[in-house]
């Protein structure tokens, strides 16, 4: 890790992405933090745009800072989608620096936004862990536990209607039972007619009738005519 003056603003300290530039002091709007340098490259020259790293700052489509130099403490500042500081190009003097558009406080990380060219060829496929858009995968996946949630709630009410409505089904079918088991059972006749008040037709109301009907002797007949 570079050794930096204790009368700077900022020292590198560990950031959720590795290493950051964390600022010491008080940094008011406007000011400029530090200064981004190294060696400059000319893309007209085979050998030096050849030249491959995360560091390379583009000034023009010619002229490009090669910012990998240990000695260059503003590569470590890191991106964010909503930063607290912005990059000041000047191609003329070829020269970049740093400043803050917000207040940063000591302890704030510095960061600025790197660009739509650097994010599409090494933020996104890895995806982007500033501190804004790891508060929208913070927001996405408390809303998706939510969603779950309340289909894993919808389910068990569902099924719980379903349990209660078997339930009651059930409940009824065993009074109906208890109904059919406790009522009185009776095939007897009596005077022509069922225990339970119907008349009886045919066969057997007939044998009904003369089962009832006592038998006379021969005297009573013989009175009779």
């Amino acid at each position: 890790m570079p050794t930096i003056s204790s009368n700077k603003p900022y020292r590198v300290g560990r950031s959720r992405t590795g290493l950051g530039l964390f600022a010491t002091k008080p940094i008011k709007k406007g000011d400029k933090i530090i200064r981004y340098f190294g060696p400059i490259l000319d893309s007209k020259k085979k050998d030096e745009d050849e030249i491959e790293n995360k560091y390379l700052f583009e000034l023009t489509n010619r002229w490009t800072i090669d910012g990998s130099i240990r000695e260059n403490i503003a590569r470590y500042i890191n991106h964010a989608c909503r930063p607290n500081a912005e990059s000041d190009v000047r191609p003329r003097k070829r020269k970049v620096f740093i400043r803050a558009i917000k207040n940063i406080e000591p302890g704030d990380e510095i960061n600025y936004d790197y660009g739509t060219d650097y994010f599409k060829a090494y933020l996104k496929p890895i995806g982007c862990k500033c501190d804004a858009c790891e508060k929208k995968r913070k927001k996405k996946r408390a809303e998706a536990r939510a969603e779950r949630q309340r289909l894993k709630e919808k389910a068990e009410r569902k099924a719980q209607r379903q349990a209660e409505k078997l339930a009651n089904e059930r409940a009824k079918q065993r009074v109906k039972a208890k109904a059919q088991k406790a009522a009185p059972k009776s095939n007897g006749a009596l005077n022509g007619k069922h225990l339970n008040g119907h008349s009886l037709t045919g066969k057997a109301a007939k044998t009904s009738k003369k089962a009832a009907a006592p038998k006379r002797s021969g005297a009573a007949r013989a009175l009779q005519a």
